[in-house]
């Protein structure tokens, strides 16, 4: 029982920190396999818990559905991100691009191999060896933590605190808002984002004739977005925190029951066996990798 108090109580403590949000490559890339950026996660996680902040993937979220907005979501509003562009990673590269736009605290490391960016040469980066040699780097976590540290209270005292954007000359950044709408009106609104989508690409198909729609529009990314609404209705009308909490519960089956009597469920998703198979997957506790 005292085990189950203290690790509930250190679970408490850790949702109380202040997130860190964490921007690097997970699959290969340059000779670099996906165990070496697990390796490197776990030292950039180390440093930020160091730090005493919350580590966290962008991609990481509790939600179901399209990765992309969850990515900018956590670019916009984790308070300090740390940006891995070992590599040149693409994707990396790209949400570096957002978050420097936001002109929010960020710290950009590298891998003694990697180049400078042209772009972002004017910030300084922190540098660790590619080959992850243990000495070196116990002296980049320490200083990766202290940088953490320091980022975050200058970006916290200096009302003209600016990493990249303002040296540039005078920006003002738009804010990402939170809307609260119900499920159906979400539904109904990504729908009609789609639907004129559809259209516009139906218009250029028409007038050069080598557009094929089908190439542009993701039936899953609908079946997600109807899947979603009601699953996060399902979790409200339940009393839950997340959709986690209904595999702890046991609603597994009040859920299946629940999406299959909606006609714009059964529409997108016919089979019984992809509805509980998406179920399965949506209700699934992530293991953290760390």
């Amino acid at each position: 029982m005292n085990q189950q108090n203290s690790k509930a109580k250190k679970t408490i403590e850790e949702s109380d920190l202040k997130k860190c949000g964490i921007v690097m490559p997970i699959s290969a890339i340059d000779g670099l396999s996906s165990e070496h950026w697990k390796e490197v996660l776990t030292i950039l996680d180390d440093s930020i818990k160091m730090a005493e902040f919350q580590p966290n993937l962008v991609s990481n979220g509790t939600d179901v559905g399209v990765i992309q907005k969850r990515i900018v979501q956590n670019l916009y509003k984790n308070p300090i991100v740390v940006c891995d562009v070992s590599a040149k990673n693409p994707n990396v590269m790209f949400e570096l691009g957002l978050r420097l736009a936001f002109d929010k605290p960020t710290i950009i490391v590298k891998d003694d191999k990697t180049n400078y960016s042209f772009d972002t040469s004017p910030i300084e980066h922190l540098e660790y060896p590619r080959d992850l040699r243990f000495s070196s780097i116990v002296k980049f976590k320490e200083d990766l933590s202290k940088k953490i540290i320091a980022t975050y209270k200058a970006s916290q005292e200096n009302p003209n605190y600016t990493t990249f954007l303002k040296h540039f000359g005078e920006y003002k950044i738009s804010n990402l808002e939170d809307k609260e709408i119900t499920s159906d009106k979400y539904i109904l609104e990504s729908i009609e984002s789609l639907r004129k989508e559809i259209n516009f690409l139906r218009r250029e198909n028409n007038k050069n004739g080598t557009i094929d729609i089908h190439n542009y529009f993701d039936r899953r990314e609908i079946k997600w977005i109807v899947f979603n609404a009601k699953l996060q209705e399902f979790v409200k009308d339940n009393n839950l925190s997340d959709e986690f909490d209904i595999k702890d519960v046991g609603l597994e089956t009040e859920l299946y029951e629940f999406l299959s009597s909606f006609e714009e469920i059964r529409k997108v998703i016919p089979s019984s066996r992809e509805l509980k198979a998406m179920i399965e997957d949506a209700i699934e506790r992530p293991e953290v990798p760390f």
